[in-house]
């Protein structure tokens, strides 16, 4: 699967589009606010043994892969997150099999930090954003 096809084929917006900050520093401040349930859900897919690498997809469309945990709408945000796993992301072909060992080895550890792939119109890429330590 290409991540075009997980992408609506719609074009967004034209030219206005290049006056804009950067999407990172709204899903910066974002990922803060969402921090702690993202951790939480992120301890749940490790104890159950759903996966021992959760991956988070945050976004501001629509996307077929994961679950919606963090819906932008419902929460007044500007990023939509889901929750998915190392383990769908290679059945879905976004990582690659050849790839799967350097994924792992460069995966960071999920209690200090979220895996998240970030979509955006110009493409999409992972990211490791760290939880912030309370006190």
């Amino acid at each position: 699967m290409d991540i075009e096809e997980l992408l609506p084929q719609e074009p967004e917006g034209g030219k206005a589009e290049e006056k804009k900050q950067s999407p990172l520093v709204s899903l910066e401040k974002d990922l803060d606010l969402y921090a702690d349930s993202i951790k939480e859900i992120a301890v749940e897919i490790m104890l159950e043994g759903i996966s021992a690498n959760p991956i988070f997809i945050a976004h501001q469309y629509e996307v077929n892969i994961g679950e919606v945990i963090l819906d932008r709408k419902e929460l007044n945000t500007e990023w939509t997150i889901q929750a998915s796993t190392f383990e769908e992301f290679v059945e879905k072909g976004i990582i690659q099999p050849d790839k799967k060992a350097l994924f792992l080895k460069s995966y960071k550890k999920p209690e200090d930090f979220m895996c998240v792939f970030v979509i955006v119109p110009e493409g999409a890429n992972f990211i490791y954003y760290p939880y912030k330590n309370k006190g």
